[in-house]
């Protein structure tokens, strides 16, 4: 797997600076994927203390699982870095244009981990400390290794590791897990696929050049988007559970039903064009997720905040 690029070789000859060497540790860690993080904790938060809960707590949590999860995403792009070389998506990461040695990304990776761990077992508990550990070893170990380049349900599966954010906020200030942060990490669960198979339709191309089954590489159009369709259901139907559990109020009940219409819209407007062979709304639906979760974890953090 410890593969030499031709971008690598040309990069070794130079020294970059020390801001660029910063901005490539810290493209390591995925910052997209941590504002995902900071969207689902605060709210599970708020909501597990029914109000807002100490602002310390909140700020230890946000950085212990923004490591944690750097951890995971640049451990991921340590053992993808042979294949991220050969994808248009990817071809720009640090392991592959030489910014980050292996080494250096393997060290940076384990230092995470650690410093996550130890930085949430004495700032929140130690039940936030290990899902948080328990959530590296799954997206490193189960998705990256075992289940990304050998089935189609992939992300299905190795979704489950990007749940782990609402049970640690959940857990950091309970110190406990129920039902109610046990759902929302089944939202988080079937929301994924949606979110993410029409991203792998768009580079669909790039995933079957490396025989990565994702499945917009080994589908059709039909068949993903009856996918994201069910999916995307399923999804808006775990959120209604909140509803008589948490219990949620009018302005979460409104917004999941309003938004997770929409987002449901969405997805059989993807099925409909793939049937009639007309453009594909892939990234249109992959950017309404985005922004369906996001809306739907607002009004679970305005919620307890209102008395109705």
């Amino acid at each position: 797997m410890d593969i030499t690029t031709t971008r690598e070789v040309e990069h070794a000859s130079t020294r970059p600076s020390v801001g660029r060497t910063v901005r490539a540790y810290v493209a390591l860690t995925k910052p997209r994927v941590l504002e995902l993080l900071l969207v689902t904790t605060v709210p599970v938060m708020i909501l597990a203390a029914g109000g807002l809960p100490d602002l310390w707590l909140v700020l230890a949590t946000v950085i212990g699982g923004a490591m944690s999860a750097g951890s995971a995403a640049s451990f991921n792009m340590y053992l993808d870095r042979d294949i991220d070389a050969h994808m248009h998506r990817t071809e720009n990461r640090p392991l592959v244009t030489g910014e980050v040695s292996p080494r250096g990304a393997l060290i940076f990776s384990w230092a995470l981990a650690v410093a996550s761990t130890v930085w949430l077992f004495l700032t929140t508990n130690w039940l936030a400390a290990a899902l948080s550990v328990f959530a590296i070893f799954f997206y490193v170990v189960v998705y990256t290794i075992l289940l990304k380049r050998r089935t189609e349900q992939n992300i299905v599966w190795g979704g489950i590791a990007g749940c782990f954010p609402v049970v640690i906020g959940w857990s950091a200030v309970t110190g406990s897990l129920s039902w109610t942060p046990l759902i929302l990490f089944l939202l988080v669960f079937l929301w994924t696929p949606p979110h993410y198979w029409p991203l792998s339709v768009k580079y669909k191309g790039d995933y079957a050049g490396v025989d990565v089954p994702m499945l917009g590489a080994t589908r059709n159009g039909s068949q993903v988007g009856l996918q994201v369709i069910l999916y995307a259901w399923a999804t808006v139907a775990s959120s209604l559970l909140l509803i008589p559990v948490a219990p949620m109020g009018l302005v979460y009940t409104v917004s999941a039903l309003v938004f997770g219409g929409w987002f449901i819209f969405e997805a059989h407007v993807l099925y409909n064009r793939a049937v009639r062979g007309e453009k594909s709304s892939a990234m249109r639906v992959f950017h309404a997720s985005i922004t369906y979760l996001t809306l739907l974890f607002v009004a679970i953090a305005i919620d307890p905040l209102l008395p109705f």
